[in-house]
């Protein structure tokens, strides 16, 4: 059995220093299993990234992998992040110090899969995730509406 995971972040208005949001999708035989989004980092804190909202949506779904029991199933992971793909496949060195910590993360929890590819795909590949990011975006400006008179105000 193959599992998909498709994963996203973003970091709006700004990059770095917004608002920053994961999310994740699996799935099985072409179906979602799961997903969740959320706040990948503090908002408006130098650690909101597009990137660390992107890592944080994969070790999310590979924490949720593990903990429901898939380590033996082949998994394939699929990002239209470049940067980290290429980070995790050994192709691009992590230069960022905030990045370091997250990538050995992944590392180690890849260690826990029996079989596990990653692989870049084109954003519509991922329009899934990427939609789930915009989702917990919005939400968390639904939830804290103080945060819009901030933007109305620049």
């Amino acid at each position: 059995m193959v599992l998909e995971v498709y994963f996203d972040g973003l970091c709006q208005p700004i990059n770095p220093g917004g608002i920053a949001c994961y999310a994740f999708v699996i799935k099985k035989d072409g179906k979602t299993i799961h997903s969740k989004y959320g706040l990948a980092e503090e908002p408006f804190s130098k650690d909101a990234t597009n990137n660390v909202a992107e890592y944080t949506a994969l070790i999310k779904a590979l924490e949720w992998l593990d903990a429901a029991g898939h380590s033996s199933n082949r998994i394939e992971v699929k990002s239209d992040s470049q940067l980290v793909v290429n980070q995790i496949n050994g192709q691009y060195r992590v230069r960022t110090k905030r990045l370091v910590p997250l990538h050995l993360k992944v590392l180690d929890l890849l260690k826990k899969f029996k079989e596990v590819e990653v692989l870049w795909v084109p954003r519509e590949k991922n329009a899934e995730a990427d939609r789930l990011t915009n989702v917990a975006y919005n939400k968390f400006l639904q939830d804290n509406p103080q945060y819009l008179d901030k933007f109305a105000r620049k």
